[in-house]
């Protein structure tokens, strides 16, 4: 039980301090948080509406290890190293695709919702 609270503790911790530190993580919160009462109106069914949720909580955990990888790699070195440019691009890349696949979500949804479907 010990073990649990101390992971429950260090996950807090991560969680606020990349609120804190990343323009990035505060704007998924605030989508997450509107996330939630959209769905309600968006969706068609409680699954719908799960889904809904669910891929904005799917972006941002994605953009929460993007941010780790970042501030890894600048631990690592602030010189520019081509390398490490390729894998930021990627953890970027990683969090593109992660919206791209939510917007779709949320379109499909909106179209289901609107009788297109």
């Amino acid at each position: 039980m010990l073990r649990f609270w101390r992971a429950t503790i260090n996950s807090r911790n991560g969680l606020a301090f990349a609120i804190r530190s990343e323009q990035a993580i505060r704007e998924e919160v605030v989508a997450l948080v509107l996330s939630v009462p959209l769905a309600w109106l968006v969706g068609a069914t409680v699954m719908r509406r799960v889904e809904l949720v669910a891929t904005v909580v799917l972006v941002l955990v994605i953009e929460l290890l993007n941010t780790a990888i970042e501030k890894l790699a600048d631990r690592l070195t602030m010189d520019h190293d081509p390398q490490i440019g390729r894998v930021k691009d990627m953890g970027s890349a990683a969090v593109g695709v992660a919206l791209v696949m939510a917007g779709l979500f949320w379109l499909f949804a909106l179209a289901e919702r609107l009788g297109a479907f």
